[in-house]
Formats: C-alpha cells, structure tokens, sequence
C-alpha cells in the first residue's frame, strides 16, 4: 500500500534532518580545526597583541609602566584568546557549554588539587636546577641564559606587589584571567576538539604539550607541559573544566603571593633549592612526588563514576 492509499492518521511525517556543526558539514577533521583554531590564535595574541604591547611599552615591562602592561595583558587575553575561542567552538559544536565540560564539580574535587598542584610545583622547581646543570655548547648556553634572565625579570615585575590592593590586582590579571581564558582554549576547545580523534589522556598530554610550546620558554617548556598534562587530566577525570580552572588559579596565585612576601624565586617549603645539597635536591624530590601521586589516586578514588543502575538491577536478579 503507498502513501496515497493509506488513510491520513498512518502517514508518516518526515522526520526534521538532524543539525550539523560546520566540520559535520563540509568533513573537516577535528585535529586540523584545532590545529586551525591555534593559529588564529597565535596570530592575534603573539603577533597582533605583541605588536600593540611593544608599540605602546616597549619591548619589555619597567617599573615605570608595569601597571599599562599589566592592563595590557589582561586585555589582550580577553580580546584575542577569550573572544576567538568563544567563536571557533561553534564551528564544532551546537552546545558550546557541554563541549566545554562546563559542569558543576563536587567540591572534593576543587580542593584535593590544591595538594597535587603545590607538589608538582616542588618537584618541577627541582627538576629546573638539576636542568640548569647539564652541560651545553658555551654560545648555546650564553644564548639561553640571556633569554632566560630576559624572561624571569619580566615575570618578576609582572607579579610583585609593594601593597594588598596591588596583589589583588595581580591576582586577577596574572591569575583569574589565564585560569579562564586559557582553560576554555587549552582544555576546552583544543583538548576536547582531540578528543573527537584520539583517547582522553592522548588528548590531555597533547594539548598539555601544546600549551607549554604556547609560552615560547624553552627552558620552562617541561615544567609548563607536566602543568599542562596535569590540567588537561584533571578536567578530563573530572568531567568539569571547573576544576582545571580552580587549579590553574591557584597556581599562579601562589606565585603572586610568594613575590608579594619577598621570598626568592627558588624558595621551596625546604629552603633554596640552588643552595641544597644534592641529597637533599633528592630526598625532597621523591618526597614531593610520592605526594602527588598520593593525591591523584585519592583524585581518580573521588571522581569514580558511579556503577549504571542497569547494571545493578541486572546483578541483583543474577544473585537471586
């Protein structure tokens, strides 16, 4: 019987044709819309934004203009991070706030991080002075200390604070701001955009690696990838970009506030770590490692998914 025979409460209306993303549409792979999307953005921070800092400051931050520059930064990492990546996750999803993972947390999971952090940062602290001792060419070495001294002045003016309503400021420019802004890029539209091509953790340690080369610091590269890494698990384990963001917060927070009391750049909770002695460099490395370990098994204990009530019930009859 066709159509026309049929009586009319048996025809069957068409059904809608489902929405499309752009990359649904016209076949484009995930991981080169990312690759895409980091270029974009490449472009307008380091390039456009960079080009507008150094017309307006110059080269590098003073004392003289390090609030302009503080601005400065804050701004362009609105303008040209924030605003592009709210615009490209369009192009690979119809619900931007899933794709983001923007998901309220359990508050277990805003917390524990803050040991993992805090340990990570000791042990990266002290892989640094043990990379600062391997040997390099002498014109390479002289090269990349210069660059280095270049950069740590830089970061120092751009994070000390001589009173409490500077050091909230700086905590909102150089912490609240990249918590946010980065995320949403790096563990957001990146990482989740890999997703979509490989396994969660590949994903994580690909945009965490991602993330590092971002910097443009050659010598902070492994630190800012281990970060990286532990970011991008931290919001895939969790199912909620919040917690990354929490933690990236405290993070650079902890920075600011450790300038704002005057302690050195090395200072670690044992003392300086260039001034410990090789056994001690150890011992406070595994120390602090076993830390972090602890913390993210009692992590990945706390964001255990819960077992499917199918499968409960379905255990439940097998029992009886």
């Amino acid at each position: 019987m066709t159509d026309e025979q049929l009586p009319p409460t048996e025809i069957q209306p068409p059904l809608p044709a489902p929405q499309q993303t752009l990359l649904e549409r016209f076949g484009i792979s995930p991981i080169l819309f990312a690759a895409l999307s980091l270029v974009i953005v490449f472009i307008l921070y380091q390039i456009v934004g960079g080009v507008i800092t150094f017309l307006i400051f110059g080269i590098k931050p003073t004392a003289e203009n390090i609030s302009g520059y503080r601005l400065c930064t804050g701004i362009g990492q609105i303008l040209f991070l924030l605003v592009p990546t709210l615009i490209l996750v369009r192009f690979i999803s119809l619900k931007p706030k899933e794709f983001f993972r923007l998901r309220t947390p359990n508050i277990k999971t805003l917390f524990v991080p803050i040991v993992g952090i805090f340990s990570l940062q000791v042990v990266l602290q002290i892989y640094l002075v043990f990379q600062e001792r391997i040997p390099l060419p002498p014109d390479l070495e002289q090269q990349l200390d210069e660059f280095k001294q270049l950069m740590d002045e830089a970061y120092k003016l751009l994070v000390s604070s001589n009173s409490v309503p500077e050091l909230f400021w700086v905590i909102f420019v150089i912490a609240l701001i990249p918590a946010i802004v980065e995320e949403l890029l790096f563990r957001g539209l990146v990482q989740r955009s890999f997703e979509k091509s490989m396994s969660p953790m590949r994903a994580a340690v690909a945009a965490g690696i991602i993330f590092a080369s971002y910097h443009l610091n050659p010598s902070s590269f492994v630190p800012l990838a281990a970060i990286g890494i532990y970011l991008g698990f931290l919001a895939m384990r969790a199912d909620s970009l919040w917690v990354s963001m929490a933690t990236h917060f405290y993070n650079n927070a902890l920075a600011t506030i450790i300038f704002y009391f005057r302690f050195d750049d090395d200072y670690i909770i044992t003392g300086n770590a260039e001034k410990m002695s090789t056994g001690m460099l150890l011992f406070t490395f595994w120390l602090f490692g076993l830390i972090f370990l602890i913390s993210t098994l009692y992590f990945i204990h706390i964001t255990k998914k819960p077992v499917e009530h199918a499968d409960v019930v379905a255990y439940d009859e097998h029992e009886v």
